[in-house]
């Protein structure tokens, strides 16, 4: 078995979550290597449901070990809040099967506030942000201002690189956004209420990693959001602030010299979208609130409708290069079922010429799509395991999307649960 990445191909939401706990089963290590609280990956198991936003999603799976890498925004607050959650409901969560690296960069209190604040004085220009507090948390990371979970095991020297860390940030909170004064009491509680509580889990991942790899072990890297979202290459500004991208995966999971073999793109069959940006497929009215519905289209973090459309065959083109996939996972087959005739985004129209290039983020926003459509088969399709038992519509649209993208499709999902799934 070798190594495997598991990314999103459009705009996040995908269905990410469902397929890292599938093809656990396969895997001796998960890892998270970027991103933060701010999306959810959705799984459904013998435990229940659940919407992880921070845990890799091989917690469910027995003798696999996850790993919170260095690239991830660990949001201490977030993360004890979780793993309680899970553990409530049955899962055993420990320092042999949670690691979180101890390079991994801690997201402070304030960056959340930052996030709040900054929004609302972009005002109808915000980005759409989860105020999770992420593009503060990256721009100082970047600055080299954040705090590394290994800090916590040296807490005289965390706390005088806190107070210098305080010192600075007031600075913007009081000066620039007229925000109250963070003081090293508040700084204190936020300690020992939560990191305190997370520092078993913290350790030398990247050791961990090197004897793992030398004995043989299989990895899992686990993406969050997707191909567009990703800093580089994404909709910008409409993006998260780390690349998603799986060649991102081997640096932000603390082991540079391993390359994924495999890349697994998941890919949705119609598309969603939460936030701003241009969303170039977007459907309207009674046709979207239908789709929205059936799909149950509201953001696993936020609460937050997402605006639906038809797959965008140039949109996923696109992110199935840049992520260098190399399979496919098409996700919610069975929610088209109820359609009569299933529309497609073939190609877009830019400036009077058809194109099925994905624009630059500046043009992006005058395109319009060219819609087809397909013959659907009206008929539920959950329970079907094999592929030769999928109405021949329902085969059609498959291969149609396969061909379009230049990808194998070699798993389709047609229900939330771990075994509903066909593989070709």
């Amino acid at each position: 078995m070798s190594d495997c990445a598991i990314v999103g191909i459009n705009w996040g939401d995908e269905g990410k979550g469902r397929m890292v706990d599938l093809l656990t089963e396969n895997y001796d290590i998960v890892i998270r290597y970027q991103g933060g609280g701010n999306a959810g990956h959705t799984v459904i198991n013998e435990y229940g449901k659940f919407a992880l936003h921070l845990l890799p999603s091989g917690i469910f799976r027995k003798n696999v070990v996850n790993i919170l890498g260095n690239g991830v925004a660990v949001d201490p607050e977030n993360l004890w809040n979780e793993i309680e959650y899970v553990r409530e409901n049955g899962v055993s969560l420990t320092p042999d099967n949670l690691k979180i690296s101890d390079r991994a960069s801690l997201l402070m209190p304030w960056h959340r506030e930052l996030d709040c604040l900054e929004e609302a004085r972009l005002a109808d220009k915000k980005y759409g942000s989860t105020k999770q507090g992420i593009a503060p948390f990256y721009s100082d990371k970047y600055q080299k201002k954040t705090v590394l979970a290994g800090e916590l095991f040296y807490p005289e020297k965390l706390r005088a690189h806190l107070a210098d860390l305080l010192e600075w940030k007031n600075l913007t909170i009081t000066k620039v956004y007229g925000g109250e004064a963070w003081t090293m009491e508040k700084l204190e509680s936020w300690l020992s209420g939560y990191c305190e509580k997370i520092k078993p889990f913290v350790c030398d991942t990247g050791k961990f990693l090197r004897n793992a790899k030398a004995e043989g072990k299989n990895i899992l890297f686990e993406a969050q959001l997707g191909s567009l979202r990703d800093l580089d290459y994404g909709i910008c500004p409409y993006t998260t602030s780390s690349n998603t991208i799986a060649s991102y995966a081997p640096v932000g999971s603390g082991i540079p010299g391993v390359r994924p073999q495999e890349i697994v793109g998941v890919v949705k069959a119609y598309s969603s979208c939460v936030g701003e940006g241009p969303f170039t497929c977007e459907m309207f009215g009674k046709e979207a609130d239908e789709l929205r519905e059936a799909g149950g289209e509201y953001g696993a973090k936020t609460g937050r409708p997402r605006r639906v459309g038809p797959i965008d065959i140039v949109a996923t083109r696109y992110g199935v290069q840049v992520q260098a996939a190399t399979n496919i996972a098409l996700t919610k087959l069975d929610i088209l079922s109820y359609m009569k005739k299933i529309p497609v985004c073939s190609k877009y129209e830019l400036y009077g010429e058809i194109t099925d290039d994905f624009p630059f983020p500046s043009a992006l926003p005058d395109a319009k799509p060219v819609i087809e459509y397909m013959d659907g088969w009206e008929t539920d399709i959950s329970k079907i395991k094999n592929w030769d038992d999928l109405p021949e519509n329902a085969r059609k649209y498959v291969e149609y999307v396969e061909k379009e993208i230049g990808c194998h499709i070699g798993y389709v999902s047609v229900g939330p649960e771990r075994d509903s799934i066909i593989i070709r």
